[in-house]
């Protein structure tokens, strides 16, 4: 197979492929930084992902060598797959139909929280485990992505005295679960309970009538989910692994799997003697015996100012539910998150789920029980939905199938009668963990040499501790989504003034940022940019006003056919 980018395939550096690139200069290279763990976070140098890259890596991967592991889907799972095969040493194909983070990663709650709802369910393992990888990525792997969210429960006379008793009783118990964890108080403060003066300074648009006060938590949040998924393949590009997007898999077997470029149509096939399937809830397209039950997540999207400020999120309890909440949550861009649902889904599954009118209802009826000023329909700029991968179990008693808000979210690894492994169930903040059990049982099935994970204390492109993210000398929303690439990032807006201004108003993403996703995080085309890269094309309106601007440097970034 030939490589398939609009150039030929870059040369070999010692950092990977050298990008052809255009004249002008892509400005400096972030230096590789120590992390709060001691171990030292890739350079962008060796890191960098880009349409050179990819064909180089592309016709590298179909010559006709084997490979120890094919991992089959980029967002969280498999990158987090790829990423740890290749950190014990491993030499690792990683592909994906379309981009990084196109499924299911990038429409999360952006929240890596602790198992509180499944603490109060019973489900102690879930939970601990949940609590842990929050503080591995909080205080290890990412804490440049990865930081503490207040969030706000208010007490309004639709919470019963009762309720709010049980609701307290959760967060300390969370918080107990924190200490089990062993992350440091200054990490996650403690809870607390608020005054209504106190409540309504941190949540303005809420309506002062009958508010008792509220109770304050705090839980891990993630910058954005599609860039942890961007950082998690970037650092495993760094570890030598070759991450193809726009490559699909058409069929696995035991030795690997028969591929098409989605850029070209051709075919071709990747050896290998382990595959990972960790393509979420299309596993069973690919996998005999895999059966997932689809739930869907919507949220909707405001803008801020329709909310006014909020320097905490919101717990809106639901109700008739004793343990779900509809979440308030501020992106600090001018935009607001508003969800989650939890309901079934039926029948083939979407590249981009639709979201109902039913949802929207939905979310717009809790959230008004809270708002002195209520949110209408026409306020809702933009919505989206995930399909979370949630195993099928059997019901608990004939005829009724479990909701799927009770399903529980405990991945599962399975390996086929031809030795495929799958990887299903789960949820974001455990990506890692079911990563590392996958990869384990590609190794034991298929006998490869490798040794333990070490993606515990493995620190992903650009993190650091809290002192030089401090010291980083960029503006700090640069810091909170680049790390230390921040200042390589800023470089470009000065050396390029054009680069420097915001794409659109009120919207803080500049040139700079989409110039730096082309030549080092893979970004392709404009729907990279718009919709994973950045997240602007979660409003439509917003998209559209920036197409223009997205596709004339996105013309000037990629190299152009000979």
């Amino acid at each position: 197979m030939s490589p398939t980018s609009p150039t030929a395939a870059a040369p070999s550096g010692p950092n990977g492929p050298t990008a052809p690139g255009p004249s002008r200069s892509t400005g400096p290279t972030a230096p590789a930084t120590t992390s709060p763990a001691g171990r030292t976070a890739p350079s962008a140098a060796g890191s960098s992902l880009n349409a050179a890259r990819r064909a180089h890596d592309l016709a590298r991967a179909t010559d006709g060598r084997t490979v120890d592991v094919l991992v089959v889907g980029l967002g969280a799972t498999g990158a987090g797959a790829a990423l740890d095969a290749a950190a014990r040493g491993l030499d690792v194909v990683a592909v994906d139909a379309h981009d990084l983070a196109f499924g299911t990663s990038r429409w999360s709650s952006k929240l890596i929280h602790g198992g509180l709802r499944y603490l109060a369910s019973g489900q102690l393992d879930v939970a601990h485990e949940s609590a842990v990888e929050r503080g591995i990525l909080m205080e290890r792997t990412a804490p440049h992505l990865v930081r503490a969210q207040p969030f706000v429960l208010p007490l309004t006379p639709m919470v019963s005295r009762a309720q709010a008793t049980l609701a307290w009783a959760g967060f300390r118990a969370g918080d107990t679960l924190r200490l089990a964890a062993r992350t440091a108080r200054a990490t996650l403060p403690a809870p607390r309970r608020l005054s209504a003066a106190e409540t309504r300074h941190l949540a303005p648009a809420l309506r002062p009538d009958g508010l008792r006060g509220s109770l304050l938590s705090w839980d891990g949040r993630v910058t954005d989910d599609a860039r942890l998924v961007t950082a998690l393949a970037r650092t495993a590009a760094a570890h030598g692994a070759r991450v193809l997007t726009r490559v699909r898999a058409l069929d696995l077997t035991s030795t690997g799997a028969r591929i098409r470029d989605e850029l070209t149509g051709e075919e071709g096939e990747i050896r290998a003697r382990a595959v990972i399937n960790a393509s979420g809830v299309w596993a069973g397209d690919l996998v005999d015996g895999v059966r997932i039950r689809p739930s869907r997540g919507t949220h909707l999207v405001l803008r801020s100012e329709h909310l006014g400020p909020l320097p905490a999120g919101l717990h809106i309890p639901i109700p008739g539910e004793t343990n779900r909440f509809v979440l308030v949550l501020p992106q600090g861009d001018g935009r607001v998150y508003v969800g989650l649902t939890d309901e079934p889904v039926d029948g083939d599954i979407p590249d981009v789920p639709e979201v109902p009118e039913t949802d929207i209802g939905f979310l717009l009826d809790v959230l008004g029980s809270v708002l002195d000023t209520p949110v209408h329909r026409d306020d809702v700029v933009g919505a989206f939905a995930g399909l979370r991968p949630l195993l099928d179990t059997p019901p608990t008693r004939p005829g009724a199938a479990p909701r799927t808000a009770d399903i529980s979210r405990r991945h599962a690894v399975l390996t086929s009668s031809v030795g495929v492994t799958t990887v299903v169930g789960g949820k974001l903040t455990t990506y890692r963990r079911m990563a590392q059990d996958a990869v384990d049982a590609a190794v034991t099935t298929h006998n490869l040499s490798a040794g333990p994970s070490p993606t515990a204390t493995l620190p992903l492109v650009g993190a650091a501790g809290p002192r030089t993210l401090a010291a980083i000398r960029a503006p700090r929303r640069l810091v909170q989504r680049y790390g230390t690439e921040a200042e390589a990032v800023h470089a470009l807006a000065e050396q390029a003034p054009h680069l420097a201004a915001p794409l659109l108003p009120g919207h803080p993403v500049t040139g700079a940022e989409l110039l730096w996703a082309a030549h080092h995080e893979g970004a392709l085309d404009e729907s990279d940019l718009l919709d994973r890269r950045t997240r602007i094309g979660l409003i439509p309106e917003d998209r559209a006003q920036a197409l223009a601007a997205v596709r004339e440097i996105m013309d000037d970034a990629l190299p152009r056919p000979n």
